[in-house]
């Protein structure tokens, strides 16, 4: 930082410390001459000053305000509340004792309270050095997954237009509808992943937050299943939704691409024709969304890194497409919500939920995977 800064900064704390000391010793002295008013017990009136020190040693920083504070109390409660009232007596017996002790007082507390500023902000410091590498390595499996997501589709539509291409009208009618059918379901594949991507630079990148404003839970539920029936006509989705009204706030958009993300992994990657229930259920705190499926279950090695964009072992680049980046986009959109996903097997098949606090104030938490 330059030195211009540097000085305007040390003028800017030294200011910001005076005011605070100034307000804390002033309102100190209104309410223990209110006290000494109405009190008996005048001598009581130091106490004040002594908790005057513990927030002027908390709200402001260096050694230097709290031994001025302690300075002015002994000197206000000398004035103020000792005989003769309203007049410096420097003669009475303890004075000099009352002055150090204090003084003592102001420093153990300064010191304590710097030292605990320091590690807060030692460990803010750390913190922000974590969340940095964890985005890292979010934006690193992320790169993985896309560059095998991405060469499944292409492979497919290289392969199938090549054919098609070089068939020479030798093909039948049913196999040039095979091949132009395989290359529309990998082109939109394709589109699926560049509306998930797209929907990750809705995320504000400083904060790892979105814009919430609230939306009604059967709105977004329903335009979710709409766009997926869309994609998949001959989709089975059972939907149980509650009575209540449920309005709470999301970015309306990312929450449908999460919804659409966890019912499509059900749908391929459940192994079964049965269908694909999803549930919206509620408590005083949270709104749950689950997608239950009947299928294969999640294998047990992948239950705990399903959200972290990996590509599944032994699926290769030219193999079906993979679970990877839709779930990992789902983990990160959650999050920027300050909810919680989870994945789990159950008795027969795959369970993955997710919950969005009601209320808009909320602390951030972190992601939770369910283990069985």
């Amino acid at each position: 930082m330059p030195p211009f800064k540097n000085t305007l900064l040390r003028r800017r704390n030294a200011l910001e410390n005076a005011l605070t000391t100034v307000c804390i010793m002033a309102a100190t002295t209104g309410i223990a001459f209110l006290y000494w008013l109405i009190s008996e017990h005048s001598a009581n009136t130091a106490l004040f000053y002594v908790t005057a020190l513990v927030l002027v040693a908390r709200y402001t920083t260096g050694y230097l305000p709290g031994i001025l504070a302690s300075l002015t109390g002994v000197i206000c409660v000398n004035y103020f509340f000792t005989y003769p009232a309203f007049a410096l007596n420097f003669s009475l017996s303890g004075y000099p004792i009352t002055f150090l002790a204090m003084l003592a007082i102001s420093v153990a507390i300064t010191t304590t309270t710097t030292h605990m500023k320091e590690q807060a902000k030692e460990l803010a410091h750390h913190e922000k050095l974590l969340a940095e590498a964890e985005k890292e390595k979010m934006k690193a499996n992320l790169l993985r997954a896309i560059s095998h997501d991405l060469r499944t589709p292409l492979t497919g539509i290289i392969g199938a237009s090549s054919s098609f291409l070089e068939s020479d009208g030798r093909l039948s009618r049913e196999e040039e509808t095979a091949l132009i059918r395989n290359i529309s379901e990998d082109a939109q594949w394709l589109l699926h992943m560049v509306e998930n991507l797209l929907a990750v630079t809705r995320i504000d990148d400083a904060t790892s937050s979105v814009t919430c404003t609230p939306e009604p839970v059967e709105e977004v539920v329903g335009e979710a299943v709409g766009r997926l029936r869309k994609r998949y006509p001959d989709a089975r989705i059972g939907v149980r939704i509650p009575d209540e009204f449920l309005m709470i706030p999301m970015d309306a958009i990312l929450v449908e691409q999460v919804i659409i993300n966890l019912l499509e992994n059900a749908l391929i990657h459940s192994g079964v024709p049965d269908p694909v229930l999803f549930t919206v259920t509620c408590d005083p705190q949270n709104v749950i969304f689950t997608v239950r499926d009947y299928g294969d279950g999640i294998p047990r090695e992948r239950l705990e890194s399903i959200f972290d964009a990996a590509p599944s072992p032994g699926v290769s680049a030219d193999g079906r497409k993979g679970m990877g980046i839709g779930l990992s986009i789902c983990k990160t959109i959650i999050l920027a919500h300050h909810g919680v996903i989870r994945a789990r097997n159950t008795q027969r098949g795959a369970e993955f939920s997710f919950c969005l606090p009601r209320e808009e104030e909320v602390h951030a938490s972190e992601t939770d995977h369910s283990d069985h």
